[in-house]
């Protein structure tokens, strides 16, 4: 049997990055990192070197993520930064990851700009999208575009991953 897919965003479901700057919240670790894309982004910004990133990350998240039953995919603009600054922090093996066609661009239909990818990555594979920037028009064009069960599934950044969240991932695996 083939396992659903649980499409990982990291900031915002794992790095609660809109939470208050100088309250960590209960449970996370801050990391200092600078990955590629990050660099190349700050970059562009300004003369200047371009600053670490400050990341929170709760370790047992990756416990309660290998835990449940899916494949689990980053999907995420760390791309495979993520398996080298996130997955070891929080113990998750190397996974797979989505290559964006167009990092950041703009959709013509207001969709966020991840979603087509990832309909087009999922091949009809049942699917969770874990993000915080989701909207109900990417809800709407993923019933409607996306052959198999699918569910996105929006994380408030100021909180990151919940119990909660982990109860709706556990429930919609089941029904799926």
């Amino acid at each position: 049997m083939t396992l659903p897919l649980l499409l990982l965003d990291v900031d915002g479901p794992l790095n609660p990055y809109a939470a208050p700057k100088t309250r960590r919240p209960d449970g996370y670790d801050t990391y200092r990192m600078l990955p590629a894309w990050w660099a190349d982004r700050q970059a562009h910004r300004s003369d200047t070197q371009a600053k670490p990133l400050r990341v929170w990350l709760n370790p047992a998240h990756g416990p309660e993520l290998l835990a449940l039953p899916y494949e689990l995919v980053w999907a995420t603009t760390w791309m495979a930064d993520a398996n080298t600054h996130i997955g070891p922090h929080i113990g998750l093996p190397e996974l797979p990851y989505i290559r964006w066609t167009d990092l950041f661009g703009a959709d013509p239909d207001g969709l966020h700009w991840k979603t087509r990818d990832v309909v087009a990555w999922a091949g009809g594979r049942p699917f969770v999208w874990v993000d915080d920037e989701l909207g109900p028009q990417d809800d709407e064009w993923i019933a409607a575009h996306h052959p198999g069960p699918a569910l996105a599934l929006h994380i408030n950044p100021r909180l990151g991953l919940r119990e909660g969240d982990f109860a709706t991932l556990r429930e919609w695996a089941a029904a799926a």
